[in-house]
């Protein structure tokens, strides 16, 4: 039996980093809810939360998949009776946490920078007046701080307590952004997704078929960022990491195309594909 396991609060688990992190009450009612989700993925598999895996599932399973694997699910998942040679070890998941902190993508990143001091924010700001500051472990929207012109007390004790807790902030230029797509491996490359996002929180999905996505932005830079970002990967991430991934990327209004950020789980891009495959 393939147990397929929902958590959506993965990202806040990741950014905790600590196995007895619980997470906060919407986030398990929606994983609840919405475990539906990996049946598009997974349609053989029992879908729940790891909330909700009874004793009976947790002896019968003979694969485990997570939406994203952290310290938390696989706490749970043991403490459930899930046989532990199922479930990644400490250390993969240690190694994951490594690679979603935000400075991994660096190299791909065009003028982003890893700040460890208000000096150095404050020095990007005499070059450029707005900047986006991202803790390096955050998702859903959270962690962003939009910076205008200075920063501000509240912006500079959180500065100060990210460095601490996350050992630098990252710097992005703000930037003239009319679409938001990603690149989606599970994984090799299955293909594209379009989606709308609001002050750097996922909105929902567009439903376009790569050849259509490909057309669409034909006059952008698309295929070189796609063809520099699997490039890095195959360099620097398949060798450490063979699972589900999406790069998000920022279309700009001059055509040219970035890469936002990279997430090491399942994503609802992903589940969008799935679906347009099955429909057509």
């Amino acid at each position: 039996m393939v147990l397929a396991i929902f958590n959506p609060e993965h990202d806040l688990c990741m950014a905790k980093g600590r196995a007895h992190y619980v997470p906060p009450r919407s986030a398990v009612e929606f994983a609840r809810r919405d475990a539906g989700i990996m049946q598009v993925l997974y349609p053989e598999a029992v879908c729940c939360s790891v909330y909700d895996v009874s004793r009976e599932q947790a002896l019968y399973a003979t694969e485990v998949v997570a939406w994203g694997w952290d310290a938390v699910v696989r706490h749970e998942l043991q403490k459930r009776g899930v046989d532990v040679a199922l479930l990644p070890t400490e250390d993969e998941i240690s190694a994951i946490r490594e690679l979603q902190h935000r400075s991994t993508v660096l190299p791909l990143q065009e003028d982003c920078h890893a700040v460890t001091s208000i000096e150095e924010m404050e020095a990007l700001l005499h070059e450029r007046e707005h900047w986006v500051m991202k803790a390096p472990w955050s998702g859903a929207g959270r962690g962003l701080r939009w910076v205008h012109g200075a920063l501000t007390a509240i912006d500079r004790d959180w500065l100060v307590k990210t460095v601490a807790t996350q050992r630098c902030v990252i710097a992005e230029p703000r930037r003239d952004v009319v679409a938001d797509l990603a690149l989606e491996f599970l994984p090799d490359f299955i293909g594209y997704s379009y989606f709308k996002t609001g002050s750097g929180v996922y909105k929902e999905n567009i439903m376009l078929a790569d050849d259509e996505i490909v057309e669409r932005f034909r006059d952008t830079s698309l295929q070189h960022t796609k063809a520099r970002v699997e490039q890095w990967l195959g360099e620097n991430v398949w060798p450490r990491y063979r699972g589900p991934l999406g790069v998000d990327l920022m279309v700009c209004e001059d055509g040219s195309v970035h890469v936002a950020e990279i997430n090491f789980r399942h994503t609802m891009g992903m589940v969008a594909h799935e679906q347009l495959r099955v429909k057509n």
